[in-house]
């Protein structure tokens, strides 16, 4: 593999950085709101999934309180 100096190496970069479709400024905001509705949703589906797997072991062991 041929060696390249730092120079070169950062000029490299920089081409390769401008061959990338970037994406504009409204859909990085609507990716990022999207992510925090997933989470949000994704926390609620796990928090039903604990209560009820909480509730369910209470039960089987007959624990109360």
């Amino acid at each position: 593999m041929a060696k390249t100096n730092p120079l070169e190496f950062l000029q490299q970069v920089r081409e390769e950085g401008n061959k990338v479709t970037w994406p504009s400024r409204r859909e990085t905001m609507i990716s990022t709101l999207m992510v925090f509705i997933m989470v949000a949703i994704a926390s609620l589906f796990f928090l039903a999934v604990d209560f009820v797997l909480h509730s369910g072991v209470q039960w089987v062991l007959g624990i109360t309180g």
